[in-house]
């Protein structure tokens, strides 16, 4: 494999979601640029790959970007985060920067993506959409973020941790509650768990179940295209 950078996405839960060529450029490379090493090595493992591993977190990563672009002028460097595409919501953005600055080959190998896996999930109009990332943690910016994503008339797509999403139905129930809305979680592994719900009810399915693990939120659009019925279980997300 020739020297550069390649950007290599991984799987978002379980390890058997990875791609041919994907494992071929692991193998290949003379070092992994992992966000969390210990979370890498366990794929690798999974896959019999034994290449080095590199920590490159987002503590680490403006610190280290030039260093990993000379090193992959010379060589191939594998760049993953812990889950899907480097550089979504995760380190690496900086990497490729500074690879690109230096005239550094840079090839992507594609993989799964919570965002598209989530809104597939949904079946909510995704001809064009929005992707917000995390939110503010709090105060005015957050809300005015989530303001500012639903007078997006599109599909929007969030990350919220399992601290923060009572929150987030509170605020959606309060600013959306019409809005169909699709939480997921534990997407690809054993607990897998979606369901759909007007922004009104998510406080009332949630109420009942502690949150567990990250959610990808997917939020309707609001022009009133037809769209899946909410789904009519009672209670949420065991």
């Amino acid at each position: 494999m020739d020297a550069g950078l390649h950007i290599v996405g991984t799987p978002i839960g379980n390890l058997a979601d990875v791609s041919a060529r994907a494992l071929d450029t692991l193998r290949a490379a003379t070092a992994v640029v992992a966000e969390d090493t210990r979370v890498t090595r366990r794929l690798l493992q999974r896959h019999g790959i034994s290449a080095p591993l590199i920590s490159c977190h987002k503590f680490s990563e403006a610190a280290r970007a030039d260093e990993i672009a000379r090193r992959a002028a010379r060589e191939p460097i594998a760049l993953v985060s812990d889950s899907g595409m480097p550089g979504l919501s995760d380190p690496g953005a900086r990497i490729v920067r500074a690879c690109r600055a230096a005239g550094v080959r840079i090839v992507v190998v594609p993989g799964p993506s919570a965002v598209t896996a989530a809104l597939a999930l949904s079946g909510f109009t995704a001809d064009r959409f929005t992707f917000g990332g995390f939110l503010p943690s709090h105060g005015q910016a957050r809300r005015r973020s989530l303001e500012v994503l639903l007078g997006r008339d599109e599909t929007i797509v969030l990350f919220e941790s399992p601290h923060r999403i009572r929150k987030l139905a509170e605020e959606l129930a309060g600013l959306a509650p019409t809005r169909p809305v699709c939480l997921a979680r534990e997407m690809t592994k054993l607990f897998e768990e979606s369901f759909v719900a007007l922004g009104a009810d998510l406080p009332a399915r949630l109420a009942a179940h502690p949150p567990r693990g990250e959610y990808t939120v997917v939020i309707a659009p609001s022009s009133g295209e037809p769209q899946p019925e909410v789904d009519r279980a009672e209670g949420g997300p065991d």
